[in-house]
């Protein structure tokens, strides 16, 4: 069974769709005790982060995600669901995050260029991921596949040897990272078409 955590923000409902398109059990849940003792959970999330991080602590998931992500079972976080992993964001100011990967969360700045053309903020639409390591969520992925994005923010890992895939929007950031059983995506599998079912049917087979 796959659980995706219901802390009132995400698009949950598509990404159990797209599991159960795949023929997996997957169920959206609201208890911190399902969320715990999950054999695979997923992390979702749109919206503010101090807001969704409020909501996980006023759920009672903060410590849920923190002992089945010790357990070594499978975890995926997506979009916010990836920053909400990180030390702290500085998204309307400083907030802490859950601290599983050291790093920050920073926002895009307002004059990303790229040959003298200004880019627009949030960052919205299809672009490239270039695979820096081969997780497991990628197997059977090319490099340079496209996949969707909507974000105004990315991550800065401490160690960048977590760094999964990198994607180029007036800079490198860092698009998705991997360490042993965590694995989180800034861009939507859910969305990303047949490139993203891809993903999960990896992520449903671990």
């Amino acid at each position: 069974m796959i659980t995706i955590v219901d802390y009132g923000m995400g698009n949950l409902r598509s990404v159990q769709k797209a599991f159960e398109k795949l023929g997996f059990a997957a169920e959206v849940s609201a208890d911190p005790r399902r969320v715990e003792q999950a054999e695979k959970l997923v992390l979702p999330g749109v919206g503010a982060f101090k807001d969704c991080m409020d909501n996980l602590r006023r759920g009672g998931f903060v410590e849920a995600i923190l002992r089945q992500v010790a357990s070594g079972r499978p975890f995926l976080g997506i979009c916010l669901g990836l920053q909400l992993l990180f030390s702290e964001s500085d998204e309307f100011g400083c907030h802490p995050g859950l601290g599983i990967i050291p790093g920050r969360v920073r926002r895009f700045a307002e004059d990303l260029q790229v040959a003298d053309e200004p880019l627009k903020v949030p960052h919205m639409g299809w672009n490239q991921i270039r695979i820096e390591r081969p997780a497991p969520l990628f197997h059977g992925i090319a490099d340079q596949a496209s996949v969707y994005f909507v974000h105004s923010y990315y991550v800065v890992p401490e160690d960048e040897g977590l760094v999964a895939t990198r994607t180029e929007y007036g800079l490198s950031f860092c698009s998705s990272i991997w360490r042993d059983n965590v694995m989180a995506t800034q861009f939507h599998p859910e969305k990303s078409q047949q490139v993203g079912l891809h993903m999960l049917q990896n992520f449903g087979d671990l």
